[in-house]
C-alpha cells in the first residue's frame, strides 16, 4: 500500500465517524448526507496499471461497502437498542451506492453501457428511497431549532420597531417569544406534524424498498461488482491502456461540466457578504435559482467521486460541496416553511411565524452562496495529473491539488456574464 501524499505518514485516510460525545450546537445545521473524509483504500497507483485495473479495483471497494453496510444493516435493523447503528448502515450504502453510480457514470466510455447504464439508475433509485426519511428528520430539526433561535431573540411584533432601546423593552420583547408570540408554537406543532407524517411515510417506503425483489436484484448485481466489475472489452475500448493516459482526461471532463454548470451561476454577487440586494432577490422570486445552485452540487459531486478514483482527494472542493449541502437544506427548509405558511385557515400569529422563518432560511441560503463564491475559485484552478505525470497549466495563479488556501479574498473579480446582468440564472 502507498502512502497518500495528501496524508500524514502513518494515517490510513478511513473515514472518521462523529466524536462521542458531541451533539449538534444551538442552532444545527443538519446536512442530509455528510462528508466522511477521503475514499477509504489505497492511493491508486497509476503509473504501472491499466486504466481497467484502477477502475475495476475502486469499484470493487466500493461494492465491498456496500456489502458490509448491508449486512450491518440486517444484524441492527431488527433491535430496538441498535436504532442508530442502522441509520448508520443505511448511510454507508448510500454513501457507496452515490460512489459506484458516479463512477460508472463518468467513466461510462471504459464499461459495458448495458450493464452500466442499468446499475447506475437502479442505485440511484435505491440512494433516493432510502435518503428520505432521514432527510425529513434533518429538515424538522434545521426548523425546529431556528424557531427556538428567532424565539430567543428580542424583537417586536410585526408593526412594530425593534426592541432593546431599554432593558424594560429588551424583556418585554423575550418575555413575548421574541416579537413572535404564540404563532412560535402553533408553528413548530404544525411544522412537526407535517414532516412527521412525511417521515413515517419515507420510513414505510425505505422499508418496502428493502424487502422488494427489485432491492434483492440491486444486491445480486453489486454482489457480481465485487468480483467483476462491467467493463467494456479491452479490444473494443481503452481499458487495456495504461490508466495515466485514459482517466484523467474523464474525470477532466466531469470538471470542466461542473464549472461550466458554476459559471451559470451569478457568482459575483453571491460573494458580496451582507449582500441586501441578493437577499430581497432571493426573496422576490422565492428560490428560482435554487435548481441551477442544486445541479451545481451534483456535478461538483460527480467531480469529486471522479477524481477519487484517480487518488485526487481535494480538501477544497470538499468543503465547497458542504456549503452547497448547506443551500440545498436551508432551500428546502424555507419551501417547508412556506408551504406551512399556506395551510388554510390557521392563525394569523402563526402565518407570522412562518413567514419569519421563511425569511431566516433564505438568510442561510444566501450565506452558503457567499461561502461557496470564496471557496470555488481555488477549486477552479487546481490542477490535474497529465500523461506525463505533470500537473497541466501550473504557474502563477495556480493552486496545487488539495491545497486549502490561507485566506480567500471577500470579493473576485471577473467578467460579468449575460447570467449576472440578467440576474437570473438557468439550469
Amino acid at each position: 500500500m502507498v502512502q497518500r501524499p495528501d496524508l500524514p505518514a502513518g494515517t490510513d485516510g478511513k473515514a472518521r465517524g462523529p466524536v462521542p460525545g458531541q451533539g449538534p450546537g444551538p442552532d444545527p445545521e443538519p446536512v442530509t448526507e455528510p462528508y466522511p473524509g477521503p475514499c477509504p483504500g489505497p492511493y491508486p497507483d497509476l503509473s504501472g496499471a491499466t486504466a481497467g485495473e484502477v477502475l475495476g479495483e475502486y469499484l470493487s471497494r466500493q461494492a465491498t461497502e456496500f456489502l458490509r453496510s448491508l449486512r450491518l444493516h440486517e444484524e441492527s435493523a431488527s433491535r430496538p437498542e441498535s436504532v442508530s447503528a442502522a441509520a448508520e448502515a443505511v448511510r454507508l450504502l448510500r454513501r457507496s451506492a452515490r460512489r459506484i453510480g458516479a463512477v460508472l457514470q463518468v467513466y461510462r466510455p471504459l464499461t459495458d453501457t448495458a450493464r452500466a447504464d442499468q446499475l447506475g439508475a437502479e442505485l440511484a433509485w435505491l440512494a433516493g428511497v432510502l435518503g428520505r426519511e432521514r432527510m425529513y428528520e434533518a429538515r424538522l430539526d434545521r426548523l425546529l431549532g431556528a424557531l427556538h433561535r428567532l424565539s430567543s431573540a428580542p424583537s417586536s411584533g410585526p408593526g412594530g420597531t425593534a426592541s432593546g432601546g431599554t432593558a424594560t423593552a429588551t424583556a418585554a420583547g423575550t418575555a413575548t417569544g421574541g416579537g413572535l408570540g404564540a404563532g412560535v408554537a402553533r408553528a413548530g406543532a404544525l411544522l412537526e406534524r407535517q414532516l412527521t407524517l412525511a417521515r413515517t411515510r419515507a420510513h414505510s417506503a425505505a422499508l418496502q424498498a428493502l424487502g422488494s425483489a427489485r432491492f434483492h436484484a440491486v444486491a445480486d448485481a453489486v454482489a457480481v461488482l465485487a468480483s467483476e466489475a462491467p467493463l467494456a472489452d479491452p479490444a473494443a475500448s481503452a481499458t487495456g491502456e495504461r490508466a495515466l493516459r485514459v482517466l484523467p482526461p474523464l474525470a477532466e471532463q466531469a470538471h470542466r461540466r461542473a464549472a461550466q454548470a458554476v459559471e451559470a451561476l451569478p457568482l459575483t454577487r453571491a460573494r458580496q457578504s451582507y449582500n441586501g440586494e441578493a437577499f430581497a432577490h432571493t426573496l422576490a422570486v422565492d428560490g428560482e435559482l435554487d435548481a441551477a445552485w442544486n445541479r451545481v452540487r451534483l456535478l461538483v459531486r460527480l467531480r469529486r467521486y471522479a477524481h477519487e478514483v484517480i487518488g485526487q482527494d481535494d480538501p477544497a472542493l470538499a468543503a465547497a460541496g458542504r456549503a452547497l449541502d448547506r443551500h440545498r437544506d436551508a432551500a428546502e427548509a424555507a419551501a417547508a416553511a412556506a408551504a406551512a405558511a399556506r395551510t388554510p385557515r390557521i392563525a394569523p400569529t402563526t402565518a407570522y411565524a412562518l413567514g419569519v422563518l421563511h425569511a431566516d432560511q433564505r438568510h442561510e441560503v444566501e450565506a452558503a452562496r457567499f461561502t461557496f463564491g470564496r471557496l470555488w475559485r481555488p477549486v477552479l484552478s487546481a490542477p490535474l495529473v497529465a500523461v506525463d505525470g505533470t500537473a497541466p497549466g501550473a504557474g502563477p495563479g495556480t493552486v496545487p491539488e488539495g491545497a486549502v488556501p490561507e485566506t480567500v479574498p471577500e470579493t473576485v473579480p471577473g467578467p460579468v456574464t449575460g447570467v449576472e446582468r440578467s440576474g437570473r440564472g438557468g439550469g
